[in-house]
């Protein structure tokens, strides 16, 4: 059973320079996760470059995550397809696997209206017995999942969560007013996780995280002990990177972040392509600037088991 808190890393997926899957070099990351004290691992979102994998890549990528875990965090799923019946498909097959959970978007390139949407979650909810929290990123995925929609979502006990991209922190506490602790929230955006959770958000769907697990760790750390002091001072630091997060090539920025701290490499699946020229200078010098003043936060974890304050 899943505990919607804590740093959920969104892992990228590494590729070689044959553009085949990098397996040394996304166990590398996956371990460094890990070893920081994360609670979950999250696989197949944009992140992970899911809608350019092949069927057989998403099994494959699966299947290792799964056995190099070996059950010490929750490995989630993530589902985003176009229709109804490929989101069942998926949810249907995923318990068989081994997996823990699912996060699931609103239909892909079809902006469906509130009876769609609960239509559609429901339908994947009822094809299986796996927690699912729902991915709400009104932004760039144009549909929002309102209030009234997670009202009619509350008959579905297995979705019991929501992954809060809205950029509307407010959203944290409207959601908490209306359903109290029906619902387990999960900031999605890295600029505005500490305030999420400050607020009453369990945790953090991360992205930066991927280059920095430590850090992550130690500011949701630091603000569930209270220590809102010096989970600020790290969040200053850490936030011209985490504004990385929130621009279209978030992929490419983050990667050449991981390359940057030696947790991965720079190697992007077509159509992205790796950065180049003065837009990737400007990036790296935002990177190089904030690894050179890379404050100490070894004390705000504990190593190889879920975090806690030391």
């Amino acid at each position: 059973m899943i505990t919607w808190k804590g740093v959920f890393p969104a892992v990228t997926t590494k590729f070689t320079a044959d553009d085949k899957l990098d397996f040394k070099m996304f166990d590398l990351n996956l371990q460094a996760q890990l070893q920081a004290g994360v609670n979950g691992i999250i696989i197949g979102g944009t992140l992970g470059e899911s809608s350019v994998l092949s069927s057989q890549e998403k099994e494959e990528l699966l299947n290792f995550t799964l056995q190099q875990v070996e059950g010490r965090v929750p490995v989630v799923l993530n589902i985003a397809e176009g229709t109804t019946k490929e989101a069942v498909k998926i949810a249907e097959s995923a318990a068989k696997k081994g997996l823990s959970g699912l996060m699931l978007l609103p239909p892909m390139r079809y902006k469906s209206d509130h009876r769609e949407t609960v239509a559609y979650f429901k339908a994947v909810a009822a094809a299986t017995d796996l927690q699912i929290m729902i991915y709400n990123n009104p932004v760039d995925y144009k549909v929002d999942v309102t209030l009234d929609m997670f009202e009619d979502l509350t008959a579905c006990k297995n979705i019991d969560a929501v992954k809060e991209s809205t950029r509307d922190v407010v959203n944290v506490t409207r959601m908490i007013n209306r359903f109290g602790d029906r619902f387990s929230i999960m900031s999605g955006v890295d600029t505005l996780a500490m305030e999420s959770m400050l607020v009453g958000a369990k945790g953090w769907v991360a992205g930066l995280v991927c280059a920095f697990p430590q850090e992550t760790v130690a500011i949701y750390n630091l603000v569930m002990a209270g220590k809102i002091k010096e989970a600020v001072e790290i969040n200053r630091w850490f936030m011209p990177l985490l504004e990385l997060d929130t621009f279209s090539k978030l992929v490419q920025y983050i990667k050449l972040a991981e390359a940057e701290v030696g947790l991965g490499t720079e190697t992007v699946r077509a159509p992205r392509l790796i950065l180049e020229g003065e837009e990737r200078k400007a990036i790296l010098k935002i990177i190089r600037d904030a690894v050179a003043v890379r404050p100490s936060v070894s004390q705000y974890i504990q190593n190889g088991k879920h975090a806690v304050v030391l």
